[in-house]
């Protein structure tokens, strides 16, 4: 099956405008994202997809495909759909990689196109989730009292199909050794007809009540593999804000970085 990288970089991001662009270590954010896409295998195109032109310029300066798409593109799948006839992309699925992932190890995304590559039992979309620690989950509890909704955890089934996804911490553990606890990971794949239907469905109540987006693919019944990956001891952390770049950069100076 042949996969095709679209990385949404969106310019007016209400907290941090130009967001892409903005360094980290010397190197932009955008720049960094495709490097780690194009650190994967099996993977026929990484395409740039944004709605402003200066984002267009800085992937050209740096090697990278970019196509303009539509300002009114809510969030990173909605982009993605439109890109597929901005670019005209003719690979069979899509893995939505967002432009401010930099502390993304690639064996990450590469697990997800692994799972379309060899799974022989059909799916809608794919996304990657890590165990935790004990010590992890005594963590989240906590920022959970500061934050209820930091942190997102998946559970499925014998299939590794999902059948939920929450801001609580699932499963509760009445009687611990059982069952882990998984981290979701905010990354989707999906199969080019897969995210035809899924934007062009409307939010259902389980989405708006916590606020997370896959909750609608489970609810009109789409099948949301899961694929667990290790992050071998790497930082699992995002960009949202301006403080948040001097802690990547600490954590890259630490950990090193991922793709040279």
């Amino acid at each position: 099956m042949s996969v095709a990288i679209v990385i949404p970089a969106r310019y007016g991001s209400s907290r941090l405008p130009g967001k892409p662009m903005l360094p980290i270590l010397g190197t932009s954010m955008l720049e960094r994202v495709w490097r780690i896409a194009g650190a994967t295998s099996g993977c026929s195109r990484i395409i740039i997809s944004t709605e402003d032109q200066r984002i267009i310029d800085h992937a050209k300066s740096f090697g990278a495909e970019a196509v303009l798409t539509p300002e009114s593109c809510r969030n990173g799948s909605e982009r993605a759909h439109a890109t597929i006839e901005a670019a005209n992309i003719t690979e069979d699925a899509i893995i939505n990689f967002q432009g401010d992932a930099v502390l993304t190890p690639p064996w990450v995304i590469q697990a997800m196109i692994d799972e379309f590559e060899k799974s022989q039992d059909p799916f809608d979309i794919v996304t990657p989730a890590t165990e935790m620690s004990e010590a992890a989950i005594e963590s989240l509890t906590e920022s959970k009292k500061v934050n209820p909704a930091s942190g997102t955890t998946v559970v499925f089934n014998k299939q590794h199909n999902a059948l939920y996804f929450s801001k609580n911490i699932l499963p509760f553990a009445r009687s611990k050794g059982f069952s882990p606890t998984y981290r979701h990971i905010g990354l989707y794949g999906y199969r080019k007809d897969s995210l035809e239907r899924y934007v062009g469905l409307e939010p259902s109540p389980l989405e708006l009540t916590e606020g997370l987006e896959q909750l609608r693919a489970l609810e009109y019944g789409m099948t949301v593999r899961v694929v667990i990956v290790d992050y071998r001891n790497r930082t699992h952390a995002s960009v949202d804000a301006k403080e948040d770049i001097a802690i990547a950069e600490e954590i890259i100076s630490r950990e090193g970085e991922l793709v040279l």
